[in-house]
């Protein structure tokens, strides 16, 4: 049974004879889908125009446009600068001759006349790599899916998690800008989740209590670059209707792909039912 069904090959010699030998040799040996061009001009059409040739087989000496001046044109164009060639000459010559075809992008040399078994030979190992290089992108594209999935489950999972929960989360950049809030945020300071988007934290501080605010990205980011977390501490918003509302703030480093610290998130408990609690206690008390 004939082997490497599916690829593509494309032989190029201005000669027709040579053509004709070469086309019946390769397919006689393989079930691959043989192209011609007897020109390097053409070659290069044929090259740019049909999709998934796997290997060219070039002819150097050619009149017009050699094999040489062919294969540095396939080769800067990005189409076709990955397909590999081997050269097919009457004499290998000097080895400045040998250099300048591989240079140029040549992966082997075929000396003329052509041995059959040796062309055979070479074509089924570059077939046989393509094969493999097939395998291991298609194994890849496997295992890039799953992991896609697998991340796109955990971001699903993570979002549930802080769009369900009771404390409020808002997520900051270096700025103090919120670029994240939970839908418990936007019930705390009453406002819906585009007005917050761009707003800064320290908006919602009290005017009585400015250090808070500049505390927040003094000593605080600080302290978050440094041990990437901090013990909880109080703190008061005012909502959007005015209301004041004491909190209870935790807040830990957001660090990109470098370990580089690039934001905060910060988790608010409200404390109101707690204070009214204790002022309850104390008047109890008195």
């Amino acid at each position: 049974m004939k082997k490497y069904s599916g690829f593509k090959l494309l032989i190029v010699d201005d000669n027709e004879h040579n053509l004709y030998s070469l086309r019946t040799l390769i397919e006689q040996h393989t079930a691959a889908d043989v192209l011609e061009a007897s020109s390097g001009q053409q070659a290069l059409d044929i090259a740019l125009s049909e999709p998934g040739i796997d290997l060219i087989i070039l002819d150097v000496q050619m009149p017009e446009m050699d094999g040489f001046q062919t294969a540095s044109m396939l080769k800067i164009r990005k189409k076709t600068q990955d397909i590999p060639i081997i050269f097919l000459t009457a004499a290998f010559k000097t080895e400045e001759f040998q250099k300048k075809g591989y240079d140029v992008g040549a992966v082997d040399y075929l000396l003329k006349p052509i041995d059959d078994n040796q062309l055979i030979n070479k074509i089924s190992s570059t077939f046989r790599i393509l094969e493999k290089e097939r395998e291991l992108n298609r194994i890849l594209e496997v295992k890039v899916a799953e992991r896609t999935a697998e991340l796109a489950q955990e971001k699903r999972r993570i979002e549930n998690i802080y769009q369900h929960m009771g404390e409020a989360l808002l997520m900051l950049d270096m700025e103090g800008a919120i670029t994240l809030v939970n839908p418990a945020a936007c019930r705390m300071l009453k406002h819906d989740s585009d007005e917050l988007i761009g707003m800064n934290i320290g908006d919602f501080f009290e005017e009585e209590e400015p250090e808070q605010a500049e505390a927040f990205f003094g000593t605080w980011l600080e302290a978050l670059i440094m041990t990437g977390a901090l013990e909880r501490i109080e703190a008061c918003f005012i909502a959007k209707d005015g209301r004041r509302v004491p909190i209870l703030f935790s807040r830990t480093a957001l660090r990109d792909d470098a370990g580089e610290v690039c934001g905060i998130i910060c988790i608010a408990k409200d404390m109101t039912g707690y204070v009214k609690e204790e002022d309850t206690t104390a008047a109890e008390q008195v």
